[in-house]
């Protein structure tokens, strides 16, 4: 069973400046959540225990958010607020979260190769800490790329369907479908013009690893930007290793821009039952005075 998720949360958002100058991008909340902690409970409905952060500077608030707050929790106890102390202690108790600091930061891959000696020689998932996928299967993303792992027991990657004109913006599979919406993966490419692209199926944030990506990486040199790129090293274990791609049952929420960051924040609440109404009718009336 995988058991072990890395989280990387170390960039700086720049997208989102100046929200993002003084707090992680990852925190920045979607409705009253985190974006981080998302993610963190899509791995734990998966049947992770043991997931590794890993951050860099101006993320403390990551490490905070998931520590207890005694004093906090104290207040809300001794007023009675009983439902938001129970929401509090559960932060804290998703799962055993572990932190390592990226010196530099030197690309996705990079970041990776820090979860060495915390994974050890088993495989892990590996989950982007500013993207939401929400599974409409009602099982989580990560779950479902874990059953796949379990069924070939080769290396999963996440794969979404996106407009064909849109494709140079991701890295896109080259593969054919093998059962239903799993993929045997020939290879990657990174940003193709649409049309030289292979498919219009891009990685979408989500990974389950065999810890041979680890020397894949180390023989990884850097690519865009100067950088460690984690789909580099991919293509590289697919020189020895089979891998599979899978086309989830979900959509990705990409939150590295401002539209798609307010467009989520509303769909997100549009699902909750306490905001669905009133939100509704205050769209409704904003159309209304925009005509």
């Amino acid at each position: 069973m995988i058991r072990k998720a890395v989280i990387p949360a170390a960039g700086f958002g720049t997208r989102l400046l100046p929200a993002s100058k003084s707090q992680p991008k990852e925190m920045l909340p979607i409705v009253d959540t985190p974006t981080i902690q998302y993610v963190v409970e899509e791995a734990v409905a998966a049947g992770i225990t043991d997931i590794l952060m890993i951050i860099g500077k101006g993320k403390r608030a990551i490490e905070e958010h998931f520590y207890r707050n005694f004093e906090l929790e104290l207040e809300l106890e001794e007023k009675g607020k009983i439902k938001e102390l129970e929401k509090l202690k559960r932060i804290s108790d998703l799962a055993n979260i572990h932190f390592v600091w990226q010196k530099e930061l030197n690309g996705l891959g990079d970041a990776i190769s820090y979860a060495r000696d915390h994974v050890g020689n088993e495989p892990f998932a590996v989950l982007l800490g500013d993207t939401l996928v929400r599974s409409t299967s009602g099982e989580s993303v990560t779950k479902q790329m874990i059953d796949v792992y379990e069924r070939y027991h080769e290396s999963v990657v996440a794969l979404e369907e996106v407009e064909h004109d849109k494709v140079s913006r991701y890295g896109v599979m080259d593969g054919k479908v093998i059962d239903k919406n799993v993929y045997l993966v020939n290879s990657f490419v990174e940003k193709p013009d649409p049309k030289d692209a292979p498919s219009n199926l891009v990685i979408a944030g989500r990974y389950v690893l065999s810890p041979e990506i680890f020397d894949c990486i180390d023989k990884t040199v850097p690519g865009k930007n100067n950088e460690i790129q984690l789909t580099d090293a991919m293509r590289l274990l697919l020189e020895e290793r089979a891998m599979y791609g899978l086309h989830f049952d979900g959509r990705r929420y990409d939150l590295g821009n401002r539209l798609d960051f307010i467009k989520t924040n509303i769909e997100f609440a549009l699902m909750r039952d306490d905001l669905k109404d009133g939100l509704s009718a205050f769209i409704k009336e904003l159309a209304l005075e925009m005509v």
